[in-house]
């Protein structure tokens, strides 16, 4: 068997199809994730009654169980509690009305959310409690206190982690397969079942996710200079 490079960029174009899904699995995964990590790294930071303890039992369990495990029972399980909901309530709706995708959603954002709450969690303890004490001396409430000063100098501190976290889930998205969406490598193993030349093929899918790896590195890069400028005492 000889490589072919011909088709090594035939199954390139070919892929870049597939990149707007990817990307979207990825934004939406990191995006709900952020919001999950915010509220469960709050509520252990501020030893919020119940939530605390729900809290620290989700962010253990996730990131003690495999990223595949979590797809699969969402897919398995939450059409159980959708239909058992629906039927509860006398709905017509029933779990075979969502599509694929939206099972992988709600599987990543919350793989993403567990990790994005030690990130956050990290990112608020590295500030320093005097700045919170000196907030709240001069009137500020806590969510002055927190908008002001933490979350900025917080975010800053947090940003490379973020991005890891980012590059993480954009490769982890290539398990999305398995509820059966045509993401980059699901792409590339269609486009190499026409002639069997997957070696080609998944050389074109590496190469896509590592200019895309490259674009969130520089992007990173960017967005911490920026910061940087802004981070003075931690005034926003």
């Amino acid at each position: 068997m000889k490589l072919d490079p011909a088709f090594i960029w035939e199954a390139f174009i070919k892929l870049l199809a597939a990149i707007p899904t990817t990307l979207e699995i990825t934004a939406v995964s990191v995006g709900c994730g952020f919001v999950i990590g915010i509220v469960t790294a709050l509520a252990r930071i501020y030893r919020v009654p119940v939530l605390r303890e729900i809290s620290s039992a989700y962010v253990t369990f996730i990131r003690g169980t495999p990223m595949l495990t979590h797809l699969l029972m969402v897919m398995f399980g939450l059409p159980i509690a959708i239909d058992a909901l629906s039927g509860a309530l006398g709905l017509s709706f029933s779990s075979v009305q969502v599509p694929m995708i939206g099972f992988a959603y709600v599987a990543f954002s919350l793989t993403a959310g567990a990790y994005m709450s030690e990130v956050v969690r990290s990112g608020l303890l590295a500030v320093n409690r005097g700045q919170i004490e000196a907030a709240y001396a001069v009137g500020m409430t806590t969510w002055q206190a927190l908008r002001r000063i933490v979350f900025p100098q917080a975010f800053a501190s947090a940003l490379p982690n973020l991005s890891n976290s980012l590059i993480g889930m954009l490769h982890g998205s290539t398990l999305a397969f398995t509820a059966s969406v045509v993401e980059i490598n699901a792409k590339a193993q269609i486009v190499a079942s026409t002639n069997w030349k997957f070696f080609e093929s998944y050389i074109a899918a590496a190469l896509i996710f590592w200019g895309l790896t490259i674009v969130i590195e520089r992007l990173t890069a960017l967005l911490e200079k920026r910061v940087a400028r802004y981070d003075r005492g931690g005034v926003a």
